[in-house]
């Protein structure tokens, strides 16, 4: 299913915004996030150089975690991640971003990355709502934030939202270090099922929470019942859709490797009274599309999510996958019980 067939909300939007998009550098996590503080306390528009220190303020935090690029660019001096390199520790000591970082946020913001929040990877398009605008000329530029931004900012699926926005960061990010961020695009990620934590296969490095990872996939909501789940409200379980106990009657040799049961394909985030109810039975046909749904959804979003799907289905014998794999292959799954 295409993030496009999604219903036309403005969470459904956001969530294209931040799950879909390219990512060169991990700028837009940062304006996401500020958007959502800022629309969270139901101000209609903000000064810029206002929305410009919390925006300052998450790239700094971020910058001794991981790289901002995948390769090693040549950049000037008064390129913003160069300024935001230099003035970061001084930044953090104070609290608030240095006056010289402040400047370059305020400067580089407008065109470097709030003309582009909107954009979807391909074709020109966007997604089908826009968050705010920015009026007004510099050094007293004003951003206004739309209804549907302030909505969904002061909804209960907020903490679920800035969850996602900050696993996604993660990923991106963790996908940007050298080395991890090789083993990550080649070969994927696992799911620690004794923490709950996906993590880079060679090293065994924590880089997000699976709920966070995928729920936005699923677009909030649970897998088994279909009502959203409210994080920090809700009890919530990882449920392994196709049951793990299972795996004893899977074939074992001849064409075509038997799936892993403890892979992401078949894991997915759902209320814990609903995960309790459905204990060790087979999906069902709704389970089943919805689980296909969220997974033909990962499919289009930048590695290394995507790459790990992929690799179940090259793995299953599904050599370049087509969009619709995912319905097949999780009919043939059930056929096998």
């Amino acid at each position: 299913m295409d993030f496009s067939h999604w219903e036309q909300s403005p969470r459904s939007s956001w969530r294209m915004a931040v799950l879909v998009g390219a990512n060169t550098r991990t700028y837009k996590f940062a304006l996401g996030s500020a958007l959502l503080y800022a629309a969270a306390e139901d101000r209609s528009e903000i000064l810029l150089r206002d929305l410009a220190v919390p925006y300052a303020m998450e790239l700094v935090r971020h910058l001794g975690q991981a790289p901002q690029m995948r390769q090693r660019a040549e950049r000037g001096e008064s390129d913003f991640l160069s300024v935001a390199e230099r003035e970061a520790a001084e930044s953090l000591r104070l609290g608030s971003p240095t006056e010289e970082l402040l400047v370059a946020a305020i400067k580089s913001m407008p065109e470097m990355v709030m003309q582009k929040f909107h954009n979807l990877p391909s074709g020109g398009a966007k997604v089908p709502h826009r968050f705010y605008e920015v009026t007004g000329r510099s050094p007293e530029q004003v951003v206004r934030l739309s209804r549907e931004l302030r909505d969904i900012a002061q909804s209960e699926q907020a903490p679920t939202l800035r969850g996602e926005l900050s696993a996604r960061w993660s990923i991106v990010e963790t996908s940007f270090a050298i080395g991890i961020g090789q083993s990550l695009i080649h070969e994927g990620v696992v799911a620690d099922l004794t923490t709950l934590q996906i993590t880079d296969k060679q090293r065994r490095r924590s880089v997000t929470g699976v709920t966070d990872a995928v729920i936005g996939f699923q677009r909030g909501l649970c897998l088994i019942c279909a009502d959203p789940i409210a994080l920090g409200i809700d009890s919530i379980a990882v449920d392994h859709v196709f049951p793990f106990s299972f795996r004893r009657l899977l074939p074992s040799g001849g064409k075509g490797m038997a799936p892993d049961l403890d892979a992401i394909w078949n894991l997915a985030p759902t209320h814990a009274g609903c995960n309790g109810q459905k204990s060790n039975r087979l999906p069902t046909e709704q389970e089943m599309f919805r689980l296909a749904q969220r997974n033909e959804a990962i499919m289009q979003s930048p590695y290394p999510l995507k790459k790990t799907l992929a690799l179940t289905l090259e793995h299953s014998g599904y050599k370049n996958p087509q969009p619709g794999a995912w319905f097949t292959f999780i009919r043939h799954v059930r056929g096998l019980f």
